[in-house]
């Protein structure tokens, strides 16, 4: 620990004990905005040639470095952008604000981000000074149409540097955190691939009646019913209205609706909220981009809650497994039959034109509930890996955040 000086961070490296020194970013190297494509209006070709060409998007999704393309550009625009050589920091200024990455390879880049070169100092450790303050910089935005940050604003941000040799030792502790992180997220990235892969062969394909994978011991084939056909309704409330009050989200499942929306919106609508207990169902028909034709989750967290009424509730039979329920509409298998009932687009309030009667007419294809239970189980495991990463990646995260607050000034 070092003493508590303004100009000096509270962690820092045995042998460095002398201030850190204040410069604007335009002390350190040379900042230049990135070109347009210069391309017709209409013509919808991207930037090519032999070298690629940035995006915002590109840059806010890249981490550390972009060094390598996987996608082929063609012959188009090349003698309208400057090139740009490995080692320079890209900085967006546009679309994703205050994104940072570095290039490894040869690029082109539109005006929309700032490249910035250094000779003297570290171009690593300036990107994660500038990552340290980057809410700051997202405050100084400009906003018209849309949100920018313009090139003088930027050029006059202030941070302090140490020495190189110190600037040195932080830039390789945070590449070696940021390499753990990047490790994370691909294992996060394969898990939840695995996890699409095996919906595609653990479920028949459709007009299909065996799936391409199935547990040893389990030969029959899968059957076409209705869905009402081992399901039932679950409606109505006892009238304790002191039970926890939900909301579905296409993404996460259940939440509470004080995590959701910072506090209860049921209102007086809540007397007619349906009671709905551990192992039943709700299907939320609303339209999201996650899922176009609603999504279903088991209740599973809670003993009992409240649910709202709009939603279709419902619990299956002896002949289903809810968790095998659940996973099925994950897979969006059930979304064919669902598009076959919306007559029109969504209401007024979000919801799809699906009622109660007709989506238990939906067709589903099932295998005897044993083999259900089964594949529930496993996909739980999957699910059960993807949320150790998640939270694995979380932490690593939230450690780097307190990082760079402690370790740069």
């Amino acid at each position: 620990m070092s003493d508590n000086k303004e100009n000096v961070p509270k962690i820092r490296f045995p042998g460095f004990t002398d201030a850190w020194e204040q410069r604007s970013l335009s002390e350190l190297g040379n900042l230049n905005r990135g070109k347009s494509k210069h391309r017709p209006r209409n013509d919808k070709r991207l930037y090519g040639g032999k070298y690629p060409f940035v995006q915002t998007g590109d840059v806010a999704s890249a981490g550390l470095y972009i060094d390598a393309y996987t996608q082929t550009y063609n012959e188009f625009g090349i003698q309208q952008s400057k090139l740009w050589n490995e080692d320079t920091l890209l900085i967006t200024i546009a679309a994703n604000i205050a994104e940072t990455t570095i290039l490894k390879i040869k690029a082109a880049f539109p005006d929309s981000i700032i490249g910035f070169e250094t000779i003297e100092n570290n171009v690593v450790f300036i990107k994660f000074a500038l990552d340290r303050i980057s809410d700051n910089l997202r405050s100084k935005a400009e906003t018209s149409s849309q949100a920018n940050l313009n090139l003088a604003k930027l050029s006059n941000i202030d941070f302090y540097i140490p020495s190189r040799m110190e600037q040195d030792l932080v830039s390789k502790f945070f590449k070696q955190l940021e390499h753990l992180i990047t490790l994370h997220q691909r294992k996060l990235h394969n898990a939840k691939n695995l996890k699409a892969g095996l919906f595609q062969k653990m479920f028949p394909k459709d007009g299909e009646d065996f799936p391409e994978v199935r547990f040893p011991g389990f030969t029959d084939a899968w059957e076409q019913r209705e869905l009402g056909d081992v399901s039932e309704r679950v409606r109505g409330n006892d009238g304790r209205m002191d039970l926890p009050t939900l909301t579905i989200s296409a993404g996460n499942g259940w939440l509470d609706q004080r995590e959701r929306f910072s506090g209860n919106i049921a209102g007086n609508e809540q007397k007619n909220y349906t009671l709905l207990t551990k192992g039943e169902l709700s299907y939320n028909h609303g339209n999201s981009k996650l899922a176009k034709y609603g999504a279903v989750f088991v209740l599973k967290s809670y003993e009992e809650a409240l649910v709202p009424r709009v939603y279709h509730s419902f619990r299956v039979t002896k002949e289903a497994s809810a968790d095998f329920i659940e996973y099925m509409f994950l897979t969006k298998i059930p979304d064919k039959e669902l598009a076959k009932l919306i007559s029109s687009g969504a209401r007024m309030d979000g919801l799809l034109n699906i009622n109660y009667d007709d989506f238990m007419s939906i067709k589903i294809t099932i295998p005897k509930v044993e083999e259900q239970i089964k594949i529930a189980e496993f996909f739980r495991i999957v699910d059960h890996l993807i949320t150790l990463h998640q939270r694995k990646l979380e932490r690593l995260q939230e450690q780097k955040k307190a990082l760079l607050q402690q370790m740069f000034v």
